[in-house]
């Protein structure tokens, strides 16, 4: 006959299951997981014989060994019942699997009542965690359980994760276990949490939902959900009004200023601007979701499915040994998942909505993966002469000036890449330096007591000339 280990959750007193009570009583061997509890005293008032597990709680070093101790010694003779307290014994629950199937036990579960639902019987639905395993994002619309609460070291870690989302005095409420079995509650501001003294294992903790505008921080579904309102037929007539394409030039606008956000190096500018662009970018799901379309869940599904795909030496059995390797074993995937049979369908499939630098830039390292370059930036120097002269033909004959001007252009981007040269960085850095000297030259008319708008470019030249000299003392 198989041999079978039976997991009775004695709950409290006043919750004890006739199925788990029955089970106790009728143990041909009967395991307590502790007699020092509330819930215990049934067993103890019947007179019942048991084992405890008290003096494994009292010489384990950590939880691990704590466990594996406990299903060790509940397998180690014939048939048993471990009574425990509250719902169950879910972090045991694994080491007791494993030695179940390694030492052939049928191993049943009998249902209990949790903690939670003792303490707060008329508990409307809402999550429920142990004080150990709250997770990093908490979803404040539901109401919150959180048993196991058991020392006021916890307690305090605890407050810190909730202050995250919740305000100071968000008013909660600790249920405490009596010797009777009874629970008492008492409600306090989060603050204060850590204050109390009353924590066993048999403590939950009991946090309302918090009013939308109320969070002390909000998550990806809420800015989907405010912009949604925005966008209902009572909402701001200005995000209604936005189509795919009114949005582009704001899109636009956005990257750059988040741009110049990393530059400048400031977090509190880095934040804005990423909620600025994150904003701007999901208008287009919610579009699509009116439309019938697609939403925001098809958007993260093909960005997650893409990312898992290109990334084989991760989430594969690929190997690599640098982020070259990465990169083109990425290019290679790109190239078949897209379907791009040639290097010039690789070459259009550059946007021609990028910034043209930009766009120039990656055209010239896709040809260069196939060996279509010069080997070096002073290779490559020659051809801006070369067009520089056929600039000043093409501008003498007043014909094709515009074309000449581009292969001029592209022939300077070609140097600036070879020289390892971001060139949008680069021009930039050209500009500021002009509006800077500028500026310098601006300041020095006017303490000459003269006026900008009166000069000859000629007697400019002579201010900006010296401001150049200024710039190099």
């Amino acid at each position: 006959m198989k041999k079978t280990l039976t997991i009775a959750p004695l709950s409290t007193p006043d919750t004890l299951t006739l199925s788990a009570w029955k089970a106790v009583e009728s143990a041909t061997k009967l395991y307590l997981q502790t007699q020092e509890h509330p819930s215990a005293r049934p067993v103890l008032e019947a007179g019942l014989p048991f084992v405890s597990m008290d003096d494994l709680y009292a010489g384990a070093s950590d939880y691990d060994e704590l466990n594996a101790a406990i299903a060790d010694r509940l397998t180690s003779g014939g048939s048993a019942v471990y009574a425990v307290m509250g719902g169950g014994c879910f972090s045991q629950l694994p080491s007791i699997e494993k030695a179940c199937a390694q030492k052939g036990f049928e191993l049943i579960q009998l249902p209990g009542v949790p903690y939670y639902t003792a303490a707060f019987p008329e508990a409307a639905e809402g999550q429920v965690y142990t004080a150990n395993d709250l997770p990093q994002n908490m979803d404040t619309d539901a109401a919150l359980y959180v048993s196991e609460l058991d020392n006021p070291l916890l307690a305090g870690e605890v407050k810190l994760k909730l202050q995250r989302f919740y305000p100071d005095e968000h008013p909660v409420t600790l249920a405490i276990q009596q010797p009777s079995g009874a629970y008492i509650r008492r409600t306090l501001p989060l603050y204060a949490l850590d204050r109390e003294k009353s924590f066993f294992a048999s403590t939950v903790l009991y946090v309302p939902a918090l009013p939308f505008d109320k969070k002390q921080t909000y998550g990806y579904e809420d800015l989907l959900t405010v912009m949604r309102r925005l966008r209902a037929p009572d909402g701001c007539p200005w995000d209604r009004e936005q189509t795919h394409e009114s949005l582009k030039k704001d899109l636009r606008e956005e990257c750059y200023e988040l741009m110049d956000a990393i530059d400048e190096g400031s977090d509190e500018h880095m934040v804005e601007e990423c909620g600025d662009l994150l904003m701007n970018v999901l208008f287009h799901p919610i579009i699509g979701e009116e439309q019938g379309r697609y939403d925001d869940r098809d958007v993260t599904t093909e960005i997650v499915r893409k990312l898992i795909y290109r990334h084989p030496h991760v989430f594969g059995s690929v190997h690599v040994s640098s982020s070259e390797e990465v990169l083109k074993n990425w290019d290679a995937l790109k190239q078949k998942e897209k379907g791009q049979q040639t290097v010039t369908a690789s070459l259009k499939s550059v946007p021609r909505s990028f910034p043209a630098l930009l766009r120039c830039e990656k055209v010239q390292k896709k040809a260069r993966k196939v060996g279509f370059d010069f080997d070096t930036a002073a290779d490559a120097f020659y051809k801006i002469g070369e067009e520089t002269e056929e600039l000043k033909v093409s501008m003498a004959q007043g014909k094709d000036v515009e074309k000449e001007m581009g292969d001029l252009l592209f022939a300077a981007m070609n140097v600036c890449r070879l020289l390892g040269f971001d060139g949008e960085e680069t021009l930039h850095k050209a500009t500021d330096k002009f509006i800077s000297r500028f500026e310098q030259m601006e300041k020095n008319i006017e303490a000459a007591g003269k006026k900008l708008s009166e000069m000859t470019l000629a007697e400019m030249d002579e201010y900006w000339n010296a401001a150049k000299t200024t710039e190099f003392h």
